[in-house]
């Protein structure tokens, strides 16, 4: 049973980890984290609020709106350009009104973060042939397919896991730094991006378990065969 089911956690793990991998600036809704500020100073009558979703690529800059001495001067929401690696430049501290250095970001975890669409090309190979092992099982020439899959399914469960663990090193780190220097006056937010790869870390390990259990199939069916004759 749990055999014949693995070709799902490993489209789950597939679809939850290619949806990471097309976060911020692709799709603007899926996100690691998320900076915003909400700051008023009532003496000048000054406010200013916005927020900056950060992705796999890069970040995009929701619409700001600053009001200095009463007049509402509006800022239009805009991405950066799709690219691997990004710091914290001064287009977004001045997007958030703030002054933070630009080693708020690691360029290095940045970097580490183009794992996430290696690991959904893992995923892929073992969801294709986890499929084939389903489909030649009743010809008894799954054997192949079968140790295939549990290869590349705990391969890509290692990957996963690793870069569920950069993706949380990363925003944490955002996070240290962001707290330290900006004295409480930005807000970050754990982004959906983050759970996902999670969930697809869990269902990949899943699988894994599934193609063991596949494996041990095709050893019985074997055994059973050799009695026979």
């Amino acid at each position: 049973m749990l055999a014949n089911i693995t070709p799902f956690f490993l489209f789950a793990a597939f679809l939850l980890e290619l949806l990471a991998s097309l976060s911020v600036p692709v799709i603007k809704s899926i996100y690691l984290f998320r900076l915003s500020v909400d700051a008023s100073i009532k003496l000048l009558d000054s406010s200013a609020t916005g927020s900056v979703k950060f992705g796999v690529w890069g970040y995009c800059i929701s619409a700001v709106d600053v009001s200095i001495l009463g007049k509402d001067h509006d800022v239009s929401a805009k991405c950066s350009k799709t690219a691997l690696g990004y710091t914290f430049d001064d287009t977004v501290a001045s997007a958030l009104h703030v002054s933070v250095p630009n080693d708020s970001i690691s360029h290095a975890l940045s970097i580490a973060l183009v794992m996430h669409p290696i690991a959904c090309g893992l995923i892929s190979a073992a969801l294709v042939s986890s499929l084939l092992a389903l489909c030649w099982r009743s010809k008894g020439t799954s054997r192949i397919t079968s140790l295939a899959t549990l290869v590349s399914s705990l391969v890509a469960a290692v990957l996963t896991t690793v870069i569920c663990l950069v993706d949380v090193i990363f925003v944490a780190t955002v996070r240290h730094h962001i707290d330290s220097e900006s004295n409480g006056a930005i807000d970050l937010t754990w982004g959906n991006a983050v759970w996902m790869t999670l969930g697809a870390t869990i269902a990949l390990w899943i699988a894994v378990v599934g193609a063991c259990a596949a494996i041990c199939m095709c050893r019985r069916d074997v055994n059973t065969d050799a009695d026979r004759y």
